[in-house]
């Protein structure tokens, strides 16, 4: 079976290559024009028109972010830091809690072996700010490590806008809520 055009195609095609060999000349004779007729049209901003507004965006998808690190003070654990006194606990559970009204948020994620968490929400996290929002490590996962010195037990940090960072189908607020840390009860039982 042979493929053929629909026959809008080809006017279309024929007519684009009728238009093109009525320009040829004219192009050769004012390539200086056509130069700069191209560059310009090349400057305009990507999905904008000639008049240089952008179209508006579709629905965004806006998320939040929320990084942090939790330390043992005292204990010389794996990754120990002299100049901190500390070592970074890993698997310390953080939790991103944000209330507003009767809505409400909760987001869980643990650290690496650097102490290192991102908590990241989806699209449920638009109906609120980074005032509604708060960062708490409930526990240490090291039994040695157990007593919260900063922030103290059941308190949360606030966030602290960092950046925005593209992600693939939208734009994360990226927060910092510090530093974590906690302390042995008896320094022995590290």
């Amino acid at each position: 079976m042979i493929a053929t055009r629909p026959p809008q195609h080809s006017f279309l095609l024929r007519h684009l290559v009728r238009s093109v060999a009525m320009a040829a000349p004219f192009l050769a004779r004012s390539s200086l024009l056509a130069l700069a007729i191209l560059t310009v049209g090349s400057q305009l901003p990507s999905r904008g028109s000639a008049m240089g507004m952008p179209r508006p965006q579709p629905n965004l998808n806006f998320t939040i972010g929320v990084e942090g690190v939790v330390w043992c003070k005292g204990c010389r654990y794996h990754g120990y830091i002299p100049s901190r006194d500390a070592s970074p606990l890993r698997n310390a559970s953080a939790l991103l809690r944000c209330r507003n009204g009767r809505r409400a948020m909760s987001v869980w994620s643990a650290t690496n072996s650097r102490g290192y968490f991102l908590i990241q929400t989806g699209a449920q996290a638009a109906p609120f700010t980074s005032r509604h929002c708060k960062v708490y490590v409930p526990r240490s996962p090291a039994s040695g490590c157990r007593v919260a010195v900063s922030p103290g037990r059941n308190k949360g940090l606030p966030l602290r806008f960092r950046a925005f960072v593209t992600r693939p189908g939208g734009v994360q607020g990226r927060y910092a809520a510090g530093s974590f840390t906690f302390a042995p009860q008896d320094r022995s039982k590290c």
